[in-house]
């Protein structure tokens, strides 16, 4: 059992179921390595230990890997993981066409001509590659939001070179696109898939199928024996010339078909061209039933061979033959008109019938009223559906559906809208946001991302980690709603250079290793030591872009001069000295001159 957060060959990672086939089953995945969506198609259990099926799905798986169109989902890997064989493939984020017939009904002629382009040219591409696709119906064909159209499961294309394949009798894909050939367990061809296209083409134009029926047999039977309705006599605007496409693509007799699909191709290009649009209606140039044909004429000669017996009695028995079959279907045919007066006419004369009307779009309440002032009951357990369009706690439809007539008295069920399918949200905190982001645009929910800076070093949290989500937990989440998860985002912060004792060298690292543009500035000082950084343009803790530039002032010793001596204040230092000297001389000389006038006086 495939189950979710398995890993298949320990690379894809299991998110969801999305489809189940008759051989094999469809998850949703994550490519862990490329870290992309992936649609991986495993094998059933029980058809794994089955060796014809096991090599049936692995030609399947061959032969599709061949395949590299824009038109057809591609193949990315094949293999076997503990017994499981897988396949994977691209995964398509868009609708069926079949959903979107369901809800359009018929598409404009644009349309048509653009998506029949689109599916001839895939197509015609795995032709080419020897590949018949047998199994084309709007179910496997997806259309993604831009037009763009991808066929999808070549989950039963086989190789037209391939012997063993070519003997198969037996007859695949949906009845509703059956070629009558393989219908008839005869052989596919390129001719099959251009039916199969001629019956999507007649169904893109009218939003119905050509050929219904109580029953597979009953659908298959119409399409070997009955003619395509007429598109014209449907819509009376459509041209002839598309006409000429379905009647040519969808002939019961494959040489009366296109010879290929690119010949197909052509014509749906060009069918709107006003040259063509009035172009007079097909005729086969070979008969459509050849087969019957030969029946026929067989029946006609062996009625001709009984005429000519001349057994008279033979002739006898045949008369009485006749005459007993005339008795007992006279019985039968009364009996029946008896059965159909007492079950039918008798009750309808004592019992008034009522046509259901359509309560579609009604409150409970509203819809109960008519139903009642019609004369029907109205069950008081309704049923409940989910419903893209219609409101909750409406009205979808009504068990039995609107249109069919009643009894008086009759009991109807309502069936009841509870809105748009969707879950409850989970705490999504600690999972892995791209795990839970696939899962949730798979029900059409769209998740928003948004990053919390946090720096590299933090072990707090971890890459690809939900953080915070914005919807809480039990909320019901539907198509079209919105949901954000909070993850991180790891930064660099710059150090504290000044502080933290870088060297010019570490900040030059620091700088090459995160793409920023280093500026030096020096600047003279006595104080640092030299080469110490002084100063950051970038704050300490900022966080770090590539591309910018970051300035740091450094530390430089200043520079020491010796002096040099000034001639001139030598020589007048000088001068003055000698002057100085000059002066003491003259005081000792009047000094010894004052000193002999007083001895003389003394003398006297």
């Amino acid at each position: 059992m495939i189950i979710k957060g398995q890993k298949i060959n320990d690379r894809y990672e299991i998110v969801r179921n999305i489809g189940e086939g008759g051989m094999a089953n469809v998850y949703l995945a994550i490519d862990t390595i490329l870290n992309r969506k992936v649609a991986v198609k495993i094998l059933r259990g029980d058809l794994a230990t089955d060796e014809k099926f096991v090599r049936k799905f692995q030609r399947e798986a061959s032969a599709a890997s061949g395949l590299d169109h824009p038109n057809i989902v591609g193949i990315y890997d094949v293999g076997e993981d503990d017994g499981n064989y897988y396949i994977v493939m691209e995964y398509v984020e868009g609708r069926t066409l079949k959903s979107l017939i369901k809800r359009r009904g018929a598409l404009t002629l644009s349309e048509v001509i653009d998506i029949m382009t689109q599916l001839t040219s895939g197509i015609d591409h795995a032709h080419e590659k020897g590949i018949i696709h047998r199994d084309i119906k709007p179910q496997n064909v997806l259309i993604l939001d831009d037009g763009l159209v991808k066929i999808a499961d070549f989950g039963i294309a086989h190789a037209l070179n391939s012997n063993e394949l070519t003997q198969t009798n037996s007859v695949m894909g949906s009845v509703h696109y059956l070629p009558p050939e393989q219908a008839n367990g005869g052989n596919s061809s390129v001719k099959s898939d251009i039916y199969s296209l001629g019956i999507l083409m007649f169904e893109l134009v009218t939003g119905k199928v050509p050929f219904k029926g109580e029953n597979a047999v009953e659908i298959v039977i119409k399409q070997m024996k009955d003619p395509i309705p007429s598109v014209c006599d449907i819509n009376e605007s459509i041209p002839q010339s598309v006409e000429y496409i379905i009647l040519k693509a969808t002939a019961k007799n494959p040489k009366n078909r296109y010879d290929s699909v690119l010949e197909m191709k052509e014509d749906i290009i060009s069918c709107l061209d006003e040259e063509r649009k009035n172009e007079p209606k097909i005729m086969f140039r070979y008969p459509e039933f050849e087969k019957d044909d030969e029946i026929v004429g067989s029946r006609v000669r062996r009625n001709e061979d009984k005429a000519n017996l001349d057994d008279e009695e033979e002739i006898e028995e045949n008369k009485k033959s006749n005459k007993t079959a005339f008795i007992i279907g006279g019985i039968i045919a009364l009996l029946v008109a008896l059965i159909l007066f007492f079950v039918l006419i008798l009750p309808n004369k004592s019992s008034k019938t009522i046509e259901i009307p359509d309560v579609s779009n009604m409150s409970i309440s509203e819809a109960t009223k008519k139903l009642e002032k019609l004369g029907l009951k109205v069950n008081p357990e309704d049923k409940t559906a989910y419903d893209d369009t219609i409101e909750e706690d409406y009205v979808i439809k009504t068990t039995p559906r609107a249109g069919k007539s009643l009894k008086e008295g009759a009991t109807i069920t309502l069936v009841v809208s509870l809105g748009k399918e969707g879950i409850e949200a989970e705490n999504y905190v600690g999972k892995n946001y791209l795990t839970e982001k696939a899962i949730l645009e798979g029900k059409g929910i769209t998740v928003n991302i948004e990053k919390e800076e946090h720096q590299k070093d933090d072990s707090s949290v971890k890459e690809n980690i939900i953080l915070k989500q914005d919807v809480e937990e039990g909320t019901k989440l539907v198509e079209g709603d919105t949901i954000t998860f909070t993850i991180a985002e790891f930064i660099t912060v710059y150090p504290d250079f000044v502080n933290e004792v870088y060297t010019v060298e570490q900040v030059e690292d620091f700088c090459k290793e995160n793409g920023v543009t280093l500026v030096k500035k020096e600047k003279e000082t006595s104080t640092e030591k030299e080469g110490t950084i002084l100063y950051q343009s970038r704050k300490a803790g900022d966080k770090v872009v590539n591309g910018v530039t970051l300035t740091i002032t450094v530390a430089k010793k200043p520079v020491v001069t010796t002096p040099q001596p000034d001639l001139n204040n030598s020589t007048n230092n000088n001068t003055n000295s000698s002057n100085t000297n000059s002066g003491n001389t003259n005081s000792d000389i009047n000094t010894t001159e004052n000193n002999t006038n007083q001895t003389g006086i003394g003398n006297n």
